[in-house]
């Protein structure tokens, strides 16, 4: 396991080359930027410029998570309230080519910055199954693994709540598209939403998974809403993740395989606060493993 956290813990905040150096000196080994515009514009060549530096003298490993928003403009009005407007896979094919585009947006960062795989959304929450969610998910992946190729970058796909991107649908969009490339990011804490009783979600995720899993999101909840809480800090109650149990299965995964801290962001955090909830964090983690 590679300790990593995600640049989402400061998303309200513009991406800097300070803040990458706190979630470094947490002990981050692999730092996932998250791609918004108001955060990291990866439209401005300049930005993106200034982040490849940063990772060019760290030598920290570098992935990417997909917007989730359309905005013509790196400055237009954000807040934690704005619902996702993008959907790789949504009915209306306008909107499937814009959302396309600026996924393409977000992966020509890639020329400057190193990043190795770059994680996906397929519909948003509550989507259903069906034959057209099927045949756009093959197409959006299809485009966007053939643009994401030549810079190096392998698309993986992440289980959400909705019905697309069960485990078992997430191995039969890549078995029906042959994707022999195309990894998963699994996210721990959806797949405990997804049957937290006894843990269920996070044992069947893996069970079905582990051949593709490629990265790990880890954060914490209750077991009735996506919370992202930093690991083995939600209040004391049966739901909440049993780590110990998450830590044996990891446990079982490549050494080198990133585990990233998602976590909410908040307006009241510090600098200093993320370091150490990150550094205590993945002190957990690093036991949990080592026990096993």
């Amino acid at each position: 396991m590679q300790p990593g956290i995600s640049t989402h813990v400061f998303l309200p905040q513009r991406l800097h080359p300070g803040l990458l150096d706190a979630l470094h000196k947490s002990g981050a080994q692999v730092i996932e930027i998250f791609a918004a515009r108001h955060h990291f514009d990866y439209t401005d060549r300049a930005a993106v410029r200034d982040i490849a530096s940063w990772f060019r003298s760290t030598n920290i490993g570098a992935t990417l998570h997909q917007p989730l928003y359309i905005s013509d403009r790196a400055d237009a009005q954000w807040s934690r309230h704005v619902a996702a407007n993008l959907n790789l896979i949504d009915p209306e094919k306008s909107r499937r080519i814009a959302a396309m585009d600026e996924v393409k947006r977000a992966l020509e960062s890639a020329e400057q910055i190193p990043f190795t795989a770059c994680t996906l959304h397929l519909g948003h929450k509550d989507d259903a199954w069906n034959p057209r969610a099927l045949e756009n998910s093959l197409t959006a992946i299809e485009h966007l693994k053939a643009f994401a190729h030549p810079l190096g970058v392998r698309i993986l796909l992440e289980n959400l709540q909705n019905e697309i991107t069960t485990p078992e649908h997430l191995l039969e969009i890549i078995r029906v598209g042959h994707f022999d490339r195309v990894g998963v990011t699994l996210d721990l804490g959806h797949a405990h939403l997804a049957a937290p009783e006894a843990h269920k979600g996070i044992d069947e995720a893996f069970e079905l998974l582990k051949p593709r899993i490629a990265e790990l999101h880890l954060h914490d909840n209750l077991g009735q809403k996506d919370d992202h809480l930093w690991p083995g800090t939600a209040d004391s109650g049966s739901l909440s993740i049993d780590w110990q149990n998450a830590a044996r299965h990891i446990a079982t995964l490549p050494a080198n395989t990133p585990a990233i801290l998602e976590i909410s962001h908040d307006l009241e955090e510090t600098t200093e606060s993320v370091i150490a909830k990150a550094t205590k964090a993945f002190d957990l983690l690093k036991r949990a493993v080592e026990q096993i």
